[in-house]
């Protein structure tokens, strides 16, 4: 269907929607099933096919169970058995998939753990999964320097394309990989992971921890099989699709949107160390990518490259992902071709989800009838920062058309479907955190997501914020991601933050942008002035403008804005470029204690 289609019928929406919860229970909690079986039937189904692609290097399916393998008999000589958890440190590569595969095969459990983090947020990463071991591939060893983990073992897997790592480190780690090598190939007895049913914990996925210390995430066996189950139908997956895997595996998107549809499937996965916006399309060509897995500031970041004669000429049909706004949707498939978009809404540990079937251009989904899903959206008070309750009965409320709200999931806890679980993390102060009671009849609970959401009269679902990310000022709420989009046409823009920053004296916060200039491209004082004229109430406009060397985003793509709103406008808190917003001048200015003053505004003071 055509980016620019006309709107289908509820029913039509809801067939499409109906054929993905037809397989949403292939997989039900007192299963006798995990990854690992799914893993050993597809390497005979099709053993010969690629699975894994890496560079030059091909693995079969029937290649990435054997390797699986030694390293499951390897890691059972360790003492690693059903149950235990065992960190995993480590870049995109093929023994990523293969470590973690090994030890779900021993019924154990792996964390992933970001490559990013080192110090206390990593003792805090290896304590919230329950690590009893951490297996960590070279390139991550600099990470651990200066740590005690005390009674955690750090066990080694070679990485051929480093040359060097910490002597110290590397001599005092196990190596894993030669002990794998020496292990038999056969397929581990099931016996060893026959207690362990498809509602047990298959990964702990550690949310980004954007504005604070992660939390681990429980993912079943379960979860993560029927997500390749529902994806599988949801865009058609054949075993001859290439799937590109660039985002980071240790986070959920790619290890379970991407890696589940592609083992159920039987397609292949090209697997990226990294992000690299040059190489993108080159990769797409030369391995005939057909699916990706996308974050939306990726898109942009290709859009922002010069375009070239061939733009069109690849093999990617389908993308799946969320956060990509309607601007960026529209011109990423009028400059690359009609692409099939599946932009959804949710998260690592929500239980509940919202999908864009219908191509829908800038919807992260549609629901048709909401007596047909667990969804909810109620209306949200972002002043007090909390969901609002009817003052006589003390129930929530549902927003209606055009009024955002917070997104809810009902909680089902059955024995006979995973549909609407909420697995919550290992810590039990988090997930109780996570859940709202009481919110429609006495008892009932809900998981809580933190985002706003809201929907038209058509049923189509837009993201408006995060819960936090919304300020108010002059009296008016401002949501950050509303002006990030209206802003992000302007030329040269590299990347664009939004968020609200504390102005002594004044309520709420007033809006401040960090923008980063592509290379050649300079900030244009006047030019964006008048763009946020024209596309912003007085209100929202930013009041002050921060230019950046580089983009502050997560390894998961997602802007940080937590260490640029404690800094604020202050200039003394950083070396980079800042301007205010005159609207006499009719432009930004550079700051100044006479243009601050001009703009009615005190020192910032944190």
């Amino acid at each position: 269907m055509s980016a620019q289609n006309l709107i289908p019928p509820r029913e039509v929406t809801q067939a499409k929607l109906d054929a993905r919860a037809a397989v949403a229970n292939t997989v039900r909690p007192h299963d006798a099933y995990t990854i690992a079986d799914r893993l050993e039937a597809q390497a005979v189904a099709f053993a010969e096919r690629p699975y894994l692609i890496y560079g030059d290097e091909v693995l079969s399916f029937a290649d990435v169970n054997t390797l699986a393998n030694r390293y499951a008999h390897a890691l059972a000589t360790l003492g690693v058995g059903a149950g235990d958890a065992v960190a995993l440190v480590m870049e995109n590569r093929p023994e990523f998939f293969i470590a973690w595969f090994a030890l779900n095969k021993l019924g154990a459990v792996c964390g992933f753990i970001n490559t990013n983090l080192s110090g206390q947020p990593l003792a805090h990463a290896l304590a919230a999964t329950r690590a009893r071991a951490v297996i960590c591939g070279d390139e991550c060893l600099a990470n651990f320097e200066g740590l005690d983990t005390g009674h955690v073992p750090l066990w080694r897997v070679a990485d051929a394309s480093r040359t060097s790592q910490p002597q110290a480190l590397a001599q005092a780690a196990l190596d894993l990989t030669r002990l794998a090598r020496q292990s038999e190939t056969a397929n581990p007895d099931p016996a060893l992971r026959a207690q362990v049913t498809a509602e047990a914990p298959a990964v702990f996925i550690c949310t980004s921890g954007t504005t604070g210390l992660p939390k681990a995430a429980n993912t079943s066996h379960m979860r993560w099989l029927n997500v390749g189950d529902i994806m599988q139908v949801t865009i058609g997956a054949e075993p001859d699709d290439v799937f590109y895997c660039f985002l980071p595996l240790y986070h959920g998107a790619a290890a379970t949107s991407l890696g589940s549809t592609a083992l159920r499937c039987g397609g292949a996965i090209v697997i990226r160390r990294k992000f690299s916006v040059r190489e993108f399309w080159s990769d797409v060509r030369r391995y005939r990518v057909t699916v990706c897995q996308y974050i939306g500031e990726i898109c942009r970041y290709l859009l922002n490259q010069p375009e070239r004669a061939d733009d069109r000429e690849h093999t990617l049909t389908r993308m799946m992902g969320a956060g990509l706004s309607a601007d960026i949707w529209q011109r990423f498939v009028a400059r690359f071709g009609e692409i099939d978009v599946f932009e959804g809404w949710g998260s690592t540990e929500s239980n509940c989800n919202i999908i864009n079937v219908d191509n829908r251009v800038g919807s992260c989904g549609r629901i048709p009838y909401w007596d047909r899903t667990n969804v909810r959206i109620i209306a949200y008070d972002t002043d007090a920062d909390v969901p609002l309750r009817d003052e006589d009965t003390g129930f929530c409320r549902q927003v209606g058309p055009g009024e955002a709200g917070e997104v809810l999931g009902y909680i089902i806890q059955s024995d006979e479907t995973g549909g609407g679980r909420f697995e919550g993390y290992t810590s039990a102060e988090a997930t109780e955190q996570k859940i709202l009671r009481d919110v429609f009849s006495p008892g009932d609970a809900w998981w809580r997501s933190g985002d706003l959401l809201r929907y038209d009269e058509d049923g189509y679902c837009w993201f408006v914020d995060r819960i936090g990310d919304t300020f108010r000022w002059k009296s008016e709420n401002v949501s950050t991601t509303e002006v990030a989009e209206a802003l992000s046409g302007f030329p040269g823009l590299e990347a664009l933050t939004i968020y609200g920053v504390q102005v002594p004296g004044h309520e709420g916060r007033c809006g401040m942008a960090a923008v980063v200039m592509q290379e050649g491209h300079s900030f244009d004082t006047d030019a964006f002035y008048r763009l946020s004229c024209e596309r912003l109430p007085r209100y929202a406009a930013p009041q002050f403008v921060r230019v950046r060397r580089e983009a502050d985003i997560t390894s998961t793509f997602k802007l940080r804005k937590v260490d640029l709103m404690r800094e604020g406008y202050d200039p003394a808190r950083f070396d980079e470029p800042l301007y205010v917003r005159d609207e006499a001048a009719g432009r930004y200015v550079p700051y100044s204690p006479e243009a601050l003053a001009r703009a009615g505004l005190p020192p910032f003071a944190s």
